[in-house]
């Protein structure tokens, strides 16, 4: 059973409380109808995926069909969250677009390494993330054929 692609959530990892907001603001200005659920280090992050703590409900933290992932967060960074995820047989299947301020060649060539499905730097202007989060969404939500979502593990 395949679920509809509006449906999909979104998962942004960022320590960034406006960034959180700004990206929140430009999927509502694209009109993307996906839900959008942020954590704000790789700590968080990976309880969410796990179901731990606070995201112990699957009904108030939904599996997501793609992680938004920073990579410099407290706790512990993308990288290493990157890392972990794409290990575990559960959760490698999901995409994840790294999204953040670094230029780093270095970290362009990391987090591919380590299994990103895309590397983007975070557009300076709000105008410009919306255009981010429309191109995001069509290719991940209409172009591209994800995964069903379940929430039973």
């Amino acid at each position: 059973m395949a679920i509809e692609r509006h449906e999909v959530p979104i998962l942004m990892a960022d320590d960034d409380e406006d960034d959180r907001l700004m990206a929140r603001e430009a999927l509502e200005e694209a009109h993307l109808s996906n839900n959008i659920y942020f954590v704000e280090n790789g700590e968080e992050l990976l309880d969410y995926l796990y179901h731990r703590g606070k995201y112990a409900n699957p009904a108030d933290s939904p599996n997501p069909g793609l992680i938004l992932l920073d990579l410099n967060m407290p706790k512990k960074d993308g990288r290493e969250a990157l890392k972990e995820i794409k290990a575990d047989q559960n959760l490698r299947h999901i995409p994840i677009v790294v999204l953040t301020t670094s230029k780093a060649e270095d970290d362009i060539f990391k987090t591919y390494r380590l299994g990103a499905n895309s590397f983007i730097t975070k557009p300076v202007s709000f105008e410009s993330l919306v255009d981010v989060m429309k191109t995001l969404a069509n290719y991940w939500f209409q172009i591209v054929k994800l995964p069903y979502c379940n929430n039973d593990k």
